[in-house]
């Protein structure tokens, strides 16, 4: 699936990290928040642990593995990337339940603005504590966030090794088979 989109539709975010996003996009990964790596190297998941690049290719939303440098090249496949909190940790646990709460009113009417057909939050913290259901389990979810399907997908991040990198896919692949 390629779509037909202005790639200059980045937003641009604190450390020169941008969001990923345009209009009628059929899916956005909605990150936890940015790494430091993210905020240093100015790309999202551009940490070499991260290992999402390689799933959204083994799961076939794009035809070839991107790197962190050529993000943009995701709307073409009618993707997208942004954060659900801004701030940027060595790691997502130091997080709590009310950053993500603060933060979703950005994070809504971002969506709202753009509106991708499917939003997949990576990770359950955001979700959960966005939605107030902390019993989420992964996949498609009954609620609505901003007109957008919402999924829950695990967070590929190298940090996380509940998932190894099959699995992972299998999750993703799933989300793309719905599109």
């Amino acid at each position: 699936m390629t779509v037909d989109l202005d790639i200059g539709a980045a937003l641009p975010r604190n450390g020169g990290r941008s969001d990923v996003l345009a209009i009628g996009l059929q899916v956005v990964f909605c990150g936890l928040n940015p790494a430091t790596t993210a905020e240093r190297d100015g790309h999202n998941f551009s940490s070499p642990t991260n290992r999402f690049w390689r799933v959204l290719h083994l799961a076939g939303f794009t035809p070839r593995l991107l790197r962190a440098e050529e993000e943009q090249e995701l709307l073409f496949y009618g993707c997208g990337i942004t954060a659900a909190v801004e701030r940027a940790t060595r790691s997502a646990a130091e997080l709590i339940a009310d950053d993500y709460v603060k933060a979703a009113p950005v994070l809504e009417a971002k969506i709202r603005n753009f509106s991708p057909n499917n939003l997949a939050f990576l990770g359950k913290a955001a979700f959960a504590a966005i939605s107030g259901r902390g019993d989420c389990d992964w996949g498609p979810q009954s609620e609505v966030f901003a007109g957008a399907r919402t999924w829950v997908l695990p967070n590929p991040s190298g940090l996380n090794r509940a998932f190894d990198l099959d699995r992972l896919t299998r999750h993703y692949r799933d989300l793309r088979s719905k599109l």
